[in-house]
Order: structure tokens, then sequence, then C-alpha cells
């Protein structure tokens, strides 16, 4: 099981967000680092299908992204992702599974799993507007991974949630790592410390670093603040 990107490049007018990237990702966890404007968020879009590269192409066991059932192996949450207020979290995952094709049986089945893996069980039956931040944030890790997707994007998944909820998560992430691709963009370094196993840094559109935490000499927080300067992530 391999996501290839072959020569991906994206560009807007003069800019190029995204240069040339060539990376064959396997079954883990991948941490993606950088400081805002990285191109990283321009990069998961393209991996997710929701842009086209302008060149390069990106496949998976033979799919190109923009095949139907590249899709159906994908679990995305971007960083602010979209609910519908008066839905309770319930009514909410079992949408998305209905949209994701899973039967309905089935759907219930895994939406009161994950409602009680993101520790939800207890508001299911409550309005999303009445969550907080954090809540919403679970919520949107659930809807994810519905479909157990082989390929798992993201965005700033972390943000919002208190310190045991990020250890909840990162345990999450780790065992979907095990049968999954699963890349991750943080700009808390932590989270992609503990549970990483590879680690991609991206500066104006490029990578400038591919490799396990091993290869770096250092903690990976003090790295990553020599080369981006502690600017947060896009």
């Amino acid at each position: 099981m391999e996501l290839i990107l072959d020569r991906v490049t994206k560009q807007y007018a003069s800019k190029i967000a995204v240069d040339r990237i060539t990376v064959n990702l396997k079954p883990g966890v991948i941490g993606l680092l950088g400081a805002n404007g990285a191109g990283k968020t321009t990069l998961m879009r393209m991996i997710c299908g929701i842009l086209n590269p302008s060149s390069g192409t990106i496949s998976f066991e033979g799919m190109d992204a923009s095949d139907e059932m590249y899709r159906d192996a994908l679990g995305y949450l971007p960083q602010d992702f979209g609910y519908y207020p008066n839905f309770t979290g319930m009514d909410f995952l079992m949408y998305m599974a209905a949209l994701k094709g899973l039967d309905k049986s089935e759907a219930k089945r895994k939406c009161n799993e994950l409602l009680k893996t993101v520790n939800l069980e207890n508001a299911a039956n409550k309005k999303i507007k009445t969550y907080s931040g954090g809540m919403k944030q679970r919520l949107g890790i659930a809807q994810a991974v519905l479909n157990d997707p082989k390929i798992l994007i993201l965005d700033e998944p972390t943000s919002g949630l208190d310190p045991k909820e990020r250890v909840r998560f990162r345990n999450l992430i780790a065992e979907l790592g095990k049968d999954a691709i699963v890349i991750l963009s943080t700009h808390i370094v932590s989270d992609v410390e503990h549970i990483a196993d590879r680690i991609l840094m991206m500066k104006e559109g490029n990578i400038i670093f591919d490799g396990n935490i091993s290869d770096i000499n250092e903690d990976l927080e003090t790295f990553y603040l020599k080369e981006f300067g502690g600017s947060e992530d896009e």
C-alpha cells in the first residue's frame, strides 16, 4: 500500500505554492511541519482531490487522485470543518456515514463506537451548537475515520483540545497508523514527536527534511525552531 506523489506542483499566477514534490508514503503516521505559507494545506488538499495539481500526479494503488474509488479510501479533517449546528452529534455522524456509503446498521454501530472513542458518547444527542470548540474538533476526528480510510489527512486536528484530549487523540492516531497512511499537519511539535514514524518539513513549497526523528541529532522542537523561528503553522 503506497501513496505516490510524482513531481506535484501547484502554481497560482506567479506564486508557486507547491514545487515539484516527489515522495512515496506507506502506512504509518507522517508528521507534516512547516511555517505559515509553506504549502502544507495546499499539498493536503491536492492529496484529497479538492485541488488539482498544476502538474505532476498523485496516485494510490494505481488509482489517480481524481478517481471516485481513490476518494473512497480517504478520510479528511480540514482545519475548519463544516457542520450543521442544529444536528446532534449522532445525527451528524449518521449523515456523514450515509454520504460515505455505509449501510444504516453498520453506520449506527460505527457511530456509537467512534463517539465513545472520542469521548462524546454522553453528548451524542445534544445539538452541535451547544458543543465547545474541543468537542466539535473531536466530532470532526470521528467523521474523518468513519469509513476506515486507508489515507487519513488531518489538518491541525488537536486545535482546541485540552492536554488530556491530545494524549487520547495521539493514541488513536498511533493505532490508525498501523493500517493506514496518516498525514498529520500541526504546529504542536509534541503531537508528532511522540507518534510520527516519519517527519516531512516544508518550506516555500519544498520538502526540506524527510526522515525519522532518530535522524535528527537534537530534539524535534529545537530543530523545528531553528528552521522556522517558531512561526505558526498554516
